[in-house]
């Protein structure tokens, strides 16, 4: 069943882990977890890492799911002492946790939840408010600095970009980035390098291509298309029907990228990407 099918690398039938894995949302059935444990109106669904069955693939990436949290209703608080995470709010409105502090939160909305700061969200609205839920493993031994303060921002106030490497017929906008970025909205986080929206033209692609160092999550917000994920049998690029809530899970150096399915006047095709470093140690 496509739901949790993960497609077969020739590799895996010697035994090596999938180059990639895929994910229906409507097709995963939620599950407990950290945010829902003594919460009432609130469900989590996982896409990858903890929860599903698949989580041993992946490396850097500790979780990535849906979370839907009902009027009225408020999720857990979590901590995590190893673990960074981004949230970014697919629909509805709400209000953050974040330690001592509240923020609204509304659609498009994105924010970086450091290690060891008790956060969890709350609606307080009439409308289910749903969010994407991400981690990221910090490896043993390596240092973050606390974060000075709440980071949230908003995806309308990051301004659309070519960029060269990917060609004509994408825009990219750079939502977040390590504390080293120049170019993202958000300078905030170690192990998650990229957090990245796509906006296809009709037909469009960002040119399939790979990461040597980073795993990576592509997730379909809007539209339908080609996804790109590995090489097929005949050597060519292996492509894949993908639409609004699917997600990809792709290793590092494996071929990754979109073919946009949309029509010209139709809407465009626009895609969330995550990537995170891959553990060497």
């Amino acid at each position: 069943m496509r739901m949790f099918a993960f497609l077969l690398a020739p590799a895996l039938l010697c035994g090596a882990d999938p180059t990639f894995l895929r994910r229906s949302l409507s097709a995963v059935a939620p599950r407990a977890d950290d945010l829902t444990a003594g919460a009432a109106g609130v469900a989590y669904r996982p896409l990858f890492g903890a929860g599903d069955p698949d989580a041993r693939q992946l490396k850097s990436i500790a979780r990535y799911g849906e979370l839907t949290v009902e009027p009225g209703g408020a999720s857990a608080i979590v901590s995590y002492p190893a673990e960074e995470q981004i949230y970014f709010v697919l629909a509805g409105d709400g209000t953050l946790l974040y330690a001592d502090q509240k923020a609204a939160i509304k659609a498009r909305d994105f924010m970086y939840l450091p290690i060891g700061v008790p956060h969890g969200v709350a609606n307080t609205s009439s409308a289910p408010l749903r969010l994407l839920v991400m981690g990221f493993r910090i490896p043993r031994g390596v240092e973050v600095a606390p974060t000075p303060r709440l980071m949230l921002a908003s995806v309308s106030d990051v301004p659309s970009q070519q960029l060269a490497s990917h060609g004509p017929t994408v825009l990219f906008k750079l939502l977040m980035g390590t504390t080293a970025s120049t170019r993202d909205k958000l300078a905030a986080a170690s192990q998650m390098t990229s957090l990245f929206l796509m906006e296809f033209s009709p037909g469009g692609t960002n040119i399939p291509h790979h990461h040597e160092s980073e795993e990576e999550i592509y997730y379909v917000l809007q539209g339908s298309g080609d996804m790109v994920a590995g090489g097929g049998a005949d050597g060519n690029e292996g492509r894949y029907p993908a639409q609004a809530g699917d997600a990809y899970f792709i290793r590092l150096n494996t071929t990754v990228g979109f073919y946009s399915g949309a029509k010209p006047g139709s809407p465009k095709d626009l895609i969330l990407a995550v990537r995170s470093t891959f553990p060497r140690r």
